[in-house]
């Protein structure tokens, strides 16, 4: 458990956020060597911002998280030689599973209404209505030392607030310039439409990726 106030960097809150969303979508290749995480953390769909990141970057990502409590380090076993890594985030941070998946899905597309984390969090927990959604995030704004989420003020032209995490320094958290776009439907609402698809297409990117990471895995065994 934390016992002091950290803040991450926007590396390791992009390299933490990796870790939590594999361990749901490709438990397979969970833990991941430092090659699948450097892919998962450049991932072009499901991510906000976009990054380059260089594996020794992610690795300095890494070593820091580890020392701060919220990542441990899988020694290499007699069928693999290739280091892995695990978040403890849960247990460091007093976190429940539906808890754990927002936070992972606003470190990694930023800001978002309740709306949008709930179709974007379905792969990692499956919120059943937004009344869950909006209860787990008030639980994250009571966390102590710190809140770990906050609500914005509705910007003008808008029908929803949305939420942030504050993992880092606010200030460092960057705000879209462009609108955000129209999520999927989930079960309960209208018809998914443009935004169904895109959220589709972003979905097989993810599969492709993950399919990626873990050719690297089996070729790695081999090295």
């Amino acid at each position: 458990m934390l016992t002091e106030d950290v803040r991450l960097t926007a590396e390791e809150i992009r390299v933490l956020g990796c870790l939590i969303e594999k361990e749901s979508t490709t438990p397979d290749a969970y833990p991941l060597s430092l090659n699948a995480l450097t892919t998962a953390a450049n991932q072009k769909s499901s991510r906000h911002p976009v990054v380059d990141y260089v594996e020794a970057q992610v690795q300095n990502a890494l070593a820091s998280l580890q020392e701060k409590g919220l990542v441990r380090r899988i020694s290499s076993s007699a069928e693999s030689r290739v280091t892995r890594f695990r978040h403890v985030a849960p247990d460091a941070l007093r976190l429940d599973k539906p808890q754990t998946a927002l936070l992972a899905v606003l470190m990694l597309r930023g800001r978002q209404t309740v709306g949008e984390l709930r179709q974007r969090s379905q792969r990692l927990y499956p919120f059943e209505r937004l009344a869950e959604v909006e209860e787990s995030l008030q639980e994250l704004t009571e966390k102590q030392p710190r809140a770990l989420v906050k609500k914005l003020a509705r910007r003008p032209g808008t029908k929803d607030s949305r939420w942030m995490h504050l993992m880092g320094d606010e200030a460092e958290e960057p705000e879209e310039v462009e609108a955000a776009a129209p999520v999927a439907a989930v079960p309960g609402d209208s018809g998914p439409g443009e935004a169904g698809l895109r959220e589709e297409v972003e979905r097989l990117r993810e599969d492709l990726d993950s399919l990626r990471a873990e050719f690297e895995r089996f070729k790695q065994q081999f090295s």
